[in-house]
Order: C-alpha cells, then sequence, then structure tokens
C-alpha cells in the first residue's frame, strides 16, 4: 500500500513539474488512482478535502470579482504608483504589503486579495505580471509562520506548546518566531529587489481612477476584521474547522445579494460564475486528496520516524537536519499533516537529549511553511495565484517561479535558521 501511494505521489509530481499546463489533471488523476488502487477508502475522501480552504478561496474569488469590476484595485493601484519611484519599489511595497497583512489573515485570502491590484499596476506600467504576483503569493506564506494566526501550522504549535498570540512575538523572555520571520522578510526584500532592479520604468503621476461603489470594498476589509477576531473566539466543535471559509463564503453572498437587489437584476451571479476559477478549485481538492492518501498509507510517519532514527546526537545536527529536512519536504508533501505528525516525535527527542523543546519547535515552525515557496504547488497561496495569471492568459513555466522562489526561500530560511538558533540554543 505505502509503495502504490508512494508512486502515484511521485508520478504526480513529477508530470505536474514537467507538464505545467496540465497540472490540474495530474493532480485529479492522481486522487482518483489512490481511491481506485484502495489507498484511500472512498469514504475518506470528501472528509479529506479541506473545505475550510475550497470556501475561503471560492467565497474569496466570488467577492475579489464584485470588488474589481467596482474600479477599487486600479485606484489603489494609482495610489501605489502615485508613491513609488519605479515599477521595481511598486512590487517591493506590494509584495511588503501582502507580507504585513498575510502575518494576521489566511495566505490564500490574501493573495486574492491583493492579486488584482498588483495586475493592474503591472497593466498600467505595461509589464510583465508574471514575477510580480509570484512575489505577492511567496511573501504571504512567508509571513504566514509570525503569529498564531497567520497559518495553519502556527495554529497546531501554538496549540501544541500551549502558546498564545503574545508568545509568538515574546516567550520566556527571549524574542519569538515573530522576530525570525520579520528579520527574513527585510531579507526577502532585498532579493526582491535584486530582481527587480532591472525593471526602472518611472512612473508618471496617476489621475486616481474613480470608484464606482465602495461596499465591496469595505467588506474585504470585514473580511480581514473578522479572520482575526475569529482566531480569537471559541466556537463549537463542529463550526471551528470551517470557521474561516463560512466567513469568506457569508461576506460574499451578503454583498453578491446587495448587487442583485440593488441592480435588479443577476448580471453580478452571472459575473461571478463566469470569474470563477474552477481548475485552481479542482486542483487543490485533488492534491487535498493525495496527501490524505500518503498519509493513510503511513508515509508522514515513516518521514517522522526517520528523523527520530537519525537525529539522536548532536543538537546542531538535529535542528539543522529539521530545517532544512522540513524546507525539502514541506516543498512537496501539505505542512499541515507533517507539522502535526512531527510535534510529538520533536517532544520525545527533546526529552531523550534532556532538553527543552523550544529550538526545535521554531526550527520546525520555520522549515515547513517556508517550503511551500520552493514550487509552484508547495502551497495553496503560490496554487492560487497561478491560477489567477493563467485565467488572465499568463502560463507560469516553472523556471519563472525557481526564479523567484528559490532564493527567496533560501534567504528567509537562513536568517530565521541563524536567529533561532543564537536566541534559542541556549533555553534549555
Amino acid at each position: 500500500m505505502m509503495t502504490t501511494a508512494l508512486i502515484i505521489f511521485i508520478l504526480m509530481y513529477a508530470g505536474m513539474l514537467a507538464f505545467s499546463k496540465w497540472r490540474v489533471w495530474f493532480a485529479l488523476g492522481a486522487a482518483v488512482c489512490m481511491v481506485v488502487f484502495g489507498v484511500l477508502p472512498v469514504g475518506e475522501v470528501l472528509p479529506d478535502i479541506n473545505w475550510n480552504v475550497i470556501m475561503m478561496i471560492a467565497g474569496t474569488m466570488g467577492l475579489v470579482s464584485l470588488f474589481v469590476e467596482t474600479g477599487m484595485p486600479s485606484r489603489l493601484a494609482d495610489m501605489i504608483l502615485n508613491r513609488v519611484p519605479n515599477a521595481c519599489w511598486a512590487v517591493v511595497a506590494l509584495a511588503a504589503f501582502s507580507g504585513l497583512i498575510s502575518a494576521f489573515v489566511d495566505n490564500v485570502a490574501t493573495v486574492l486579495m491583493l492579486a488584482p491590484v498588483g495586475m493592474e499596476i503591472c497593466r498600467k506600467l505595461k509589464i510583465n505580471p508574471v514575477p510580480a504576483i509570484i512575489a505577492i503569493a511567496v511573501s504571504s506564506n512567508l509571513q504566514g509562520a509570525a503569529t498564531l494566526v497567520g497559518d495553519t501550522t502556527s495554529i497546531l504549535l501554538g496549540d501544541y506548546a500551549g502558546m498564545t498570540f503574545l508568545d509568538f512575538i515574546w516567550w520566556k523572555g527571549r524574542p519569538g518566531i515573530f522576530w525570525a520571520v520579520e528579520l527574513g522578510a527585510i531579507g526577502t526584500l532585498g532579493i526582491l529587489y535584486l530582481l527587480f532592479r532591472k525593471n526602472r520604468e518611472p512612473i508618471e503621476k496617476q489621475e486616481l481612477t474613480p470608484v464606482s461603489d465602495y461596499f465591496p470594498g469595505w467588506m474585504m476589509i470585514s473580511v480581514v476584521a473578522l479572520l482575526i477576531i475569529a482566531s480569537f473566539v471559541e466556537f463549537p466543535e463542529s463550526i471551528d474547522p470551517l470557521k474561516n471559509g463560512l466567513i469568506c463564503m457569508a461576506v460574499f453572498l451578503v454583498t453578491l445579494i446587495r448587487s442583485c437587489i440593488l441592480q435588479r437584476n443577476t448580471e453580478s451571479v452571472r459575473l461571478v460564475a463566469r470569474e470563477m476559477d474552477y481548475q485552481t478549485l479542482l486542483m487543490l481538492c485533488g492534491l487535498f486528496i493525495v496527501v490524505a492518501s500518503i498519509r493513510e498509507a503511513g508515509i508522514i510517519d515513516r518521514i517522522a520516524a526517520w528523523f527520530s532514527t537519525i537525529g539522536k546526537g548532536s543538537l546542531f545536527g538535529l535542528y539543522t537536519l529539521i530545517v532544512f529536512g522540513s524546507v525539502i519536504l514541506s516543498a512537496f508533501i501539505d505542512n499541515i499533516p507533517y507539522v502535526a505528525a512531527m510535534l510529538p516525535v520533536i517532544e520525545v527527542l527533546s526529552r531523550d537529549l534532556g532538553i527543552a523543546p523550544y529550538v526545535l519547535y521554531f526550527g520546525l515552525l520555520t522549515g515547513a511553511t517556508l517550503g511551500g515557496n520552493i514550487t509552484p504547488f508547495g502551497a495553496s497561496a503560490n496554487v492560487t495565484a497561478i491560477g489567477i495569471l493563467k485565467k488572465e492568459g499568463h502560463e507560469v513555466e516553472n523556471r519563472d517561479f525557481f526564479r523567484i522562489g528559490v532564493p527567496f526561500t533560501l534567504t528567509a530560511v537562513v536568517i530565521g535558521y541563524l536567529f533561532i538558533w543564537i536566541v534559542w540554543s541556549g533555553a534549555m
């Protein structure tokens, strides 16, 4: 069973890398094969799809369609362009803003909100939008580990280690992982500047685009606020795993119904149906099923056991293995089940070494969160960004993503790796 799952998994990723235009079909095909070959029971297929993420993406996509129609993204693009000297700084500023938002809001929602602004900026400057949208995606993934509410992996660590929101900033008398992420973010802005330094297209003073309706814009802001508030509120057990998706869908439906009432027709419904990126949603469903299958086959548990087997020795060697091993593994497997499997392993390893687990906890979160930035489909935010570009007629080649994702990831990981070791290796 494990061998079958591993072969299907490897073939899927090889196909997705080799034939970028057919990624959705490789993901769906692999998902079907996992079920047909008995790796994942049919009854587990629907429960193993992360409906919270699917609803978040679908709801935010719909809201973004209505948001774009008002002219607000163009207005925001004008405002940014009027405050930066050239195209290079426009991209860097947008990536920094993306990272700031995603420290408090899910990475996918951040990409969906800011990608239209990035597309509009590139349109006005007549430059290729592919690198700019990729920069937004990888920046949002980076900042997810900065706070308790920024990413599901952060929530897993917070729950397991008993950490609060403030503990991510300052814990046990030492700077928390927040500072490692922020230092890494500063370093990656330098990388983005180097990558875009040739984009020196001068920016003329922009006349602000008129906005036909501010309500969808306010609803976009309300999504951010509600997602932050929801992270601090206790929900019933049946609702809590879906709370973010339900919020995004509810805000979208309110906005859509209002638009239909004001226009006295269903044109807004047709607009949303036309603009929805169904291929991205289907590909994510396929990937969720495939990852659930390799978890069911015991592959993720085997990886955790491997760390446990070879890691009992030097603390520095173990820490290094966890950070960079997690980077590589998270480039290809979902970091959520991986982190969930590794947390108890780290606790056991720390107990065997007679040390506190803090440095290893933070090392795991750093590597697992940032590893998704290496490949185009290593994180849901990357898949969403590529889907947006494809919908606009821009194919993203693997080299386009690697050119930004690899140096970006390595810079952030090395900075975070060094900071965490220097600050936390003595907290034993």
